[in-house]
């Protein structure tokens, strides 16, 4: 048997780290073990040892450990607690940068800038969408300009893009940081994420986020983040400033 290492087996054949030769070969001789081949070279002893079993691999403690998670990102300052607040969780978080319906284009780059410099304080990483797609949110709720009946649209558009985006990327699960925000209608936006889901196979993460509001706020101050006074788009900005108008203007049905 002099060269190659030996095959070992235990008394109740059960393979062992294998040995050299010359240390099977001594084994044999003594007579605590056998040769049970030679080509190739195998040796099984008188006895059974003892074999310890690897320690079973501990079950995380938190659920969504090491799930990766893409968020949709309306601004810096919703961003603050939700991104802290998924990362808390131990998602591996990634931003997403889709709003087409901030208006005008300064406004929307304005929001953009901010974001990019913030999240590169943080280290997070974020997927910017390459198009401004306002011409398409308008087409979207042309005739739906009322306050929540364009809202659901607005949400729809910003969600669906999410979603796919998180489908091709290969994200667990995606969210948004509108739950954060008491000014959006959050069952609105649960109902068409979960919705938008199950269509796409990627799962929708939903935590009521308001309870970090006040964080928020703490947190845009401390990082001197733009803080917006309108939701986004061209309506909301009218309604911010000539709410005792619009409501004639734009009429239920």
């Amino acid at each position: 048997m002099a060269g190659k290492d030996v095959m070992v087996l235990d008394a109740r054949g059960r393979k062992l780290d294998p040995c050299p030769a010359e240390k099977a070969d001594r084994l044999v001789s003594s007579g605590h073990a056998t040769m049970v081949s030679e080509y190739p070279a195998v040796i099984q002893l008188d006895r059974v040892v003892e074999i310890s079993e690897p320690a079973p691999k501990p079950e995380p403690d938190n659920e969504y450990a090491g799930q990766r998670v893409l968020l949709h990102i309306c601004c810096a300052p919703c961003g603050t607690y939700t991104i802290n607040r998924l990362r808390e969780l131990e998602f591996d978080v990634a931003g997403f940068w889709y709003n087409p319906n901030i208006h005008p284009w300064e406004e929307h780059e304005r929001r953009r800038i901010c974001l990019a410099e913030y999240t590169e304080r943080i280290d997070l990483p974020v997927l910017w969408h390459p198009d401004y797609r306002m011409p398409e949110f308008l087409r979207q709720v042309s005739g739906n300009e009322q306050f929540r009946r364009r809202c659901a649209h607005c949400y729809e558009m910003r969600l669906a893009e999410t979603a796919r985006v998180a489908r091709e990327e290969g994200y667990d699960a995606f969210t948004t940081t509108l739950l954060i925000s008491p000014y959006q209608d959050q069952e609105m936006i649960r109902r068409i994420g979960e919705r938008l889901a199950q269509k796409a196979g990627v799962e929708f993460y939903f935590e009521n986020f308001r309870r970090g509001w006040s964080e928020r706020s703490r947190l845009t101050e401390e990082h001197a983040l733009y803080r917006q006074s309108y939701c986004g788009c061209i309506y909301s900005e009218w309604e911010r400033y000539n709410s005792a108008q619009i409501d004639t203007i734009l009429p239920d049905a």
